[in-house]
């Protein structure tokens, strides 16, 4: 008898080793590259709060699924580490991001939606540059409409309400567009980068029509770097906090595979390679623009000027948040650390702040467009002075220069 006893308890103790659930119960993983780093178990059950998943996970099967011999459905138990959880509930998160958010918000919106006005209705002809800026305005516009979901976000304690669906949707456009400005700049620099040292050579290149193309391969090219978070899931629920969270929480379980590649490859593509080229056309033209003795000293003086403020901005706005994520993602090859991504998510917030310059600095910084957005905005006519031809920098001494007349039509000339 004591022999079969022992054979029976050797047995039962296999099977316990052996039983799926069972070390699923006691397995954990890390969360989410670029998130807060945390951990998952998983239970049998809906785990819809803390004491449900308690009793799951202590009880096991309940007696109606012995019954019917139903394998359970398997979920995860989401937490994150306190110093997260502090930072998801803090006032950094829920008051002063949003606050940066909304200030970018009342800035933006009119600003762009007057650049885009003007260059999509009054300008004639339709020069590269003119291209190149209603999209880039278009994209800033889109980038802070969806800021608004954002600030409920984050006023809400980051607690995200509006679904799984919203959340891959406002997630993968918002680093659309936000990529997708930063590939403009670049053409916008390669395109006046021409203008200025190449002017003849470059003529037959700096069409209308390969402008629209270039755009239309920035605006794919965008879309699909950012498929992998339309497609996969950003919502997660922490029971815990009693939140859920959006894209700030990842499953690593499921994106291991390529996630810890994809934002490196991401960065390199969307950042610092438009970051070459950008600095580089941007240097080119301001050692032009010096070696140039023939223009005025003043306007000369003014165009470098300005091709210096644009690559200031550039690399102020977008290098602090790109070089904080790859910085991330090297560490998180041997460790986690939720400062970085903290850090990170401030970092969103100066690059943000592009959306409120770019309209400025490309279009706003011209005075001769000053004065007639002035006048297009009281509805009056461009008085009759306006109407000579004056070149007016904004990034080269070629930039672009507009002309008024009586009806107010507006033609925009790139040399």
């Amino acid at each position: 008898m004591i022999f079969k006893a022992v054979i029976v308890l050797a047995l039962l103790g296999l099977i316990r080793c052996l039983d799926p659930a069972t070390q699923q119960n006691a397995s954990f993983s890390v969360i989410g590259p670029k998130t807060f780093a945390g951990f998952f178990r998983t239970v049998t059950d809906e785990p819809i709060d803390y004491l449900d998943v308690q009793e799951a996970s202590g009880s096991g099967f309940s007696s109606e699924s012995r019954k019917d011999h139903s394998p359970p459905v398997v979920k995860k138990h989401y937490t994150v580490s306190k110093e997260a959880s502090e930072y998801l509930k803090g006032s950094l998160v829920t008051a002063f991001i949003p606050t940066v958010y909304i200030l970018i918000f009342l800035i933006s919106v009119p600003l762009n939606g007057v650049a885009i006005f003007m260059f999509a209705v009054k300008i004639r002809p339709k020069k590269p540059a003119a291209i190149y800026m209603l999209n880039l305005a278009v994209a800033d516009l889109l980038f802070v409409l969806l800021l608004p979901f954002r600030i409920s976000y984050h006023l809400n304690g980051s607690d995200w309400v509006f679904g799984p669906g919203m959340c891959r949707l406002v997630t993968g456009a918002f680093y659309c567009n936000m990529y997708c400005s930063i590939l403009l700049m670049m053409s916008i620099s390669v395109d006046r980068f021409l203008a200025v040292v190449y002017p003849i050579q470059s003529l037959s290149w700096r069409s209308p029509q390969n402008a629209m193309a270039v755009c239309a391969a920035m605006w794919l090219l965008s879309v699909a770097g950012v498929m992998p978070l339309l497609l996969s899931e950003q919502l997660i629920r922490l029971p815990e906090l009693g939140i859920s969270t959006c894209h700030d929480v990842l499953d690593l379980g499921h994106l291991r595979g390529y996630y810890l590649y994809f934002f490196p490859i991401f960065c390199s593509i969307f950042f610092f390679i438009p970051l070459i080229f950008t600095a580089v056309c941007y240097l080119r033209i301001i050692q032009a623009l010096t070696a140039v003795s023939s223009v005025n000293p003043a306007k000369k003086t003014r165009a470098v000027a300005m091709a210096i403020t644009v690559l200031a901005v550039f690399v102020v706005c977008f290098t602090p948040a790109n070089v904080i994520l790859m910085a991330h993602y090297v560490q998180f090859a041997r460790s986690h650390s939720d400062a970085s991504y903290a850090a990170y998510l401030l970092s969103m917030c100066i690059g943000a702040l592009s959306c409120c310059l770019d309209p400025l600095l490309y279009y706003f910084g011209s005075s001769q467009c000053q004065k007639q957005a002035v006048a297009l905005l009281r509805c009056r006519d461009v008085p009759q002075r306006e109407r000579s031809a004056q070149s007016a920098s904004t990034c080269t001494s070629k930039m672009e220069s507009f002309q008024g007349d009586r009806a107010s039509q507006y033609k925009k000339l790139v040399a």
